[in-house]
């Protein structure tokens, strides 16, 4: 634990940075997840899914930042080498060997899904640990979650 002045009790900055650093672990296998399918998405909508998905990729580094400095922030480490995300993220792991665009698309949907489901989750973990600053950080990461699944499912409707 790292010193810090922040006025919020240990047990809540506890609380809060374990859940945040499960929703890190998360996020940084998503923004991967992303980028694989970037690099082997193929079929007819080839060009506007691999812009799409770099697009998604690109726009998660920043709420990954701003989350890991809040971990930080609370006096605790940010977990984010590759050991610590596949030890810690609850995904299902990323069917590697998919191309189909459309199967990228539903992979991707499932994985958003459950990303803004434990996100939402973690806004009420922080409002119960009184750290109203921390479930501020994760309604704003739920309105990018929940955009972004906008933007893949709107691929699979009719």
């Amino acid at each position: 634990m790292l010193k810090t002045q922040i006025d919020l009790p240990l047990k809540s900055r506890k609380t809060v940075s374990e859940v945040a650093n499960a929703r890190l672990a998360q996020l940084l296998d998503l923004q991967l997840a992303v980028k694989h399918a970037h690099w082997n998405v193929r079929g007819v909508h080839f060009i506007g899914l691999h812009e799409l998905f770099d697009k998604l990729y690109t726009e998660l580094a920043e709420p990954i930042d701003v989350l890991a400095e809040r971990i930080g922030q609370l006096g605790f480490l940010a977990n984010g080498t590759l050991e610590m995300v596949k030890k810690n993220s609850t995904l299902k792991p990323y069917p590697a060997e998919i191309i189909a665009d459309k199967d990228h698309l539903k992979a991707l949907q499932s994985t958003y899904a459950q990303v803004a489901k434990d996100v939402r989750s973690a806004i009420d973990t922080c409002d119960k640990a009184d750290d109203k600053d921390s479930a501020d950080l994760f309604t704003d990461l739920s309105r990018i979650i929940d955009k972004q699944l906008w933007f893949i499912e709107a691929h699979l409707q009719a």
